[in-house]
């Protein structure tokens, strides 16, 4: 019983890290129809610049705030001038997106070098506490709990103020909001750059437990597909669900199905898309009523 706990808490705290990539992907596809394929090398550039700033400064908060700060400043210059140039040319802007990935990986390999690194556990969240016949880390329970705040943040930020029904009507409708008046470049640039924030400040949080290493964002990238083809593009809820979908799906599959792992994952995605191709949430809103 213990040893099923631990693997469902596993996948609650693996799903939270890929919520917080998977939102900002999510949400950007949604409103600026935008095949973010950087996206998973922003969450590690989070980590090797939260590892920099830790090592400096010896705070974890404020590596996470840091580094997302710095990483949404990149992401908003490489959307301005080269993403934003390709709107409506999404062969491109995917080709462009690719290239940005090789380009920063080598870039950080450059830099850190190539040998793994893990970020150190914040002494208030190191530890473990008693689980039935076992123990279970504090720091992935933190996990759980910043992917559930953030969840409902972003949900009332969605659902409850004037930018999240700027942002629900520029998904369901771009031609008749921007008729109406709204800015909407400006709001592609204040989910681009938030989406790009969130998925550093994920790779600050996941550096302790997933570490960092060279070609990892090439790893993230078909997880944070999985999670959005099945949860369903643009949609907030999705994103969550279609997260912790993912990191039950993976966790399970690595622990009792090692050598078929991906096969257990990618083949529930396989059948969305065959027989659900919206995704499992999809209501054609950001955030479902």
């Amino acid at each position: 019983m213990s040893y099923y706990l631990i693997l469902i808490l596993n996948s609650l705290a693996y799903g939270a890290l890929m919520f917080l990539i998977s939102s900002g992907f999510s949400l950007i596809f949604g409103l600026m129809k935008i095949t973010n394929m950087t996206h998973a090398v922003f969450y590690m550039m989070g980590s090797y610049i939260g590892i920099t700033i830790v090592r400096a400064m010896g705070s974890f908060t404020l590596a996470a705030v840091i580094a997302g700060v710095i990483v949404a400043v990149i992401g908003l210059i490489v959307f301005r001038f080269f993403l934003f140039q390709l709107q409506g040319k999404q062969q491109s802007q995917v080709l462009l997106c690719i290239g940005f990935m090789f380009f920063f990986d080598d870039l950080l390999l450059v830099i850190f070098g190539g040998t793994p690194m893990t970020i150190p556990i914040p002494k208030l969240l190191s530890g473990s506490i008693p689980l039935l016949d076992r123990s279970y880390s504090i720091y992935r329970l933190f996990l759980i709990l910043v992917g559930v705040v953030v969840m409902i943040l972003l949900y009332l930020i969605i659902e409850k103020t004037k930018l999240g029904c700027l942002v629900r009507s520029g998904v369901d409708d771009e031609e008749t909001t921007r008729a109406m008046g709204v800015n909407i470049n400006r709001l592609f640039f204040i989910i681009y750059g938030g989406g790009t924030f969130l998925a550093a400040v994920g790779g600050v949080l996941g550096g302790p437990w997933l570490g960092m290493e060279p070609r990892m964002c090439f790893a993230l990238m078909p997880m944070m597909l999985a999670v959005v083809i099945i949860g369903g593009l643009g949609n907030l809820k999705g994103a969550f669900f279609g997260s912790i979908i993912v990191g039950l799906l993976y966790t399970f599959g690595t622990a009792i199905f090692p050598d078929y792992s991906y096969f257990v994952l990618f083949l529930p995605m396989a059948l969305v898309l065959a027989f659900k191709p919206n995704g499992l949430f999809n209501s054609g809103k950001v955030v479902d009523d």
